[in-house]
């Protein structure tokens, strides 16, 4: 075995050394700023521009249609807020924007990013409706179709789930955003270089990514804006990212997305169909081999490199903590509630108990990851669970309770959704 395996790349991903090399010249070589018109500042420039062209060839979209920020957070932010902007009596600052729309449509599964900005915007007068999703973490489309009103602005929808790795219907969701003339933004920070993204096929108006989820750098993401939208800018100052995004371009970022987005459509062919075997066979031995065990999120309509587990009767920091131990990097849901001790609103969105969902581990792959290393991995799980039941009372009791029988609640996966 390696010193440590890492199965936690849903929270970031190993900067890949050809991006790495990409990126050096313009800390050391081309520093100028992209807006000199010096030699060294018209190089940095042509370095951003063609990182802009690569990522919109990877979506099919158009170069002008890429706006780079600092990663996928100021994304989600900058969607939503600029949304509201255009079509409700939303104040900021002394501007106020008179339209009768003041509603937006979310899901209760979203990344904090969303969640939390919605929360802002309510507070500015903005109505949301967040979605229940079924027990698979899929959004039921009559639902949201439901949920439309004639005030209704925005539908945001993430593209798959960042703890459960669920695909949503993006193409369903996207013609019904069309067919009632509402604008469709997208969460991609998960599903960017794992899944085949078209914005035109798929109807997107909007859509949010980040670098350092595809082995590319941390504190650099793109935001999508179809063209001809009145998206305002979020960051004022200078004129950079065509007078959208002021700030002086990250230029070693950027350089290291485009060449990150570069590799990651070139790869993910083969690279998705080894993760997707890899992944399935983790799931397999954990389901058949590990009793009182729940897989969390749809059995095939995942993201290629996820699997998350609930197991009964333990506690889901402490496992993580006794991975660690054994060289094992996993998590119990997002990274950035890393601390929290609240169960995820992911896994209580899909109608867990909240015993259960505190005993979760999320494991997430890559094109690194080796059968021998989930078969370390797989045993050390079994070893640590066993260990922590048995100085469980509840366990104890459950199965003096039971005479072993399997618990149907957390035996086996959800039944796939057609």
């Amino acid at each position: 075995m390696e010193e440590f395996i890492y199965l936690d790349n849903a929270a970031t991903t190993k900067t890949s050394p050809t991006v790495v090399e990409a990126m050096l010249p313009y800390f050391s070589e081309y520093y100028g700023n992209a807006s000199g018109i010096y030699g060294i500042g018209v190089k940095s420039r042509e370095a951003v521009n063609l990182s802009r062209e690569r990522i919109a060839s990877t979506i099919g979209a158009r170069p002008e249609e890429i706006y780079f920020t600092a990663g996928g957070t100021e994304s989600d932010n900058w969607a939503l807020k600029a949304a509201a902007e255009m079509f409700c009596s939303f104040h900021v600052g002394n501007t106020v924007t008179e339209t009768h729309k003041n509603h937006l449509i979310t899901t209760r599964i979203e990344h904090h990013a969303i969640i939390n900005t919605c929360e802002y915007l309510e507070k500015a007068g903005i109505e949301v409706t967040y979605l229940d999703v079924d027990e698979s973490g899929i959004v039921r489309l009559e639902e949201l179709e439901r949920a439309i009103r004639p005030e209704t602005f925005l539908i945001s929808v993430m593209f798959a789930n960042n703890e459960i790795g669920s695909i949503q219907p993006i193409r369903e969701i996207g013609a019904i955003a069309k067919k009632y003339g509402i604008l469709f933004h997208t969460d991609a920070v998960q599903a960017y270089g794992q899944l085949p993204i078209n914005v035109e096929e798929l109807q997107i108006d909007l859509m949010s990514a980040s670098a350092h989820k595809l082995n590319g750098p941390k504190g650099v993401g793109f935001l999508y804006i179809r063209r001809n939208l009145r998206i305002r800018s979020f960051l004022h100052g200078g004129a950079q990212e065509r007078h959208r995004r002021a700030g002086t371009e990250n230029v070693p970022g950027i350089v290291g997305f485009g060449q990150a987005a570069k590799e990651a459509a070139e790869t993910m062919e083969t690279r998705t169909v080894y993760e997707i075997r890899l992944r399935d066979y983790l799931i397999d031995r954990v389901l058949k081999e590990i009793p009182y065990t729940r897989l969390n999120g749809h059995r095939t309509r995942r993201l290629p490199n996820n699997a998350n587990f609930s197991f009964q009767f333990v506690e889901g920091e402490t496992l993580l903590i006794m991975l660690d131990m054994e060289g094992i990097c996993g998590s119990s849901g997002s990274a950035c509630t890393s601390g929290s001790l609240d169960p995820s609103h992911v896994l209580l969105a899909l109608g867990l108990p909240e015993d259960i969902a505190h005993g979760s581990l999320r494991l997430t792959l890559s094109a690194e990851t080796t059968k021998e290393e989930i078969d370390f991995t797989v045993e050390k799980i079994k070893q640590i669970v066993e260990r922590l039941r048995n100085m469980s009372p509840q366990y104890e009791d459950f199965v003096s309770t039971i005479h072993g029988e399997p618990d149907t609640c957390c035996q086996a996966a959800p039944e796939p959704v057609s």
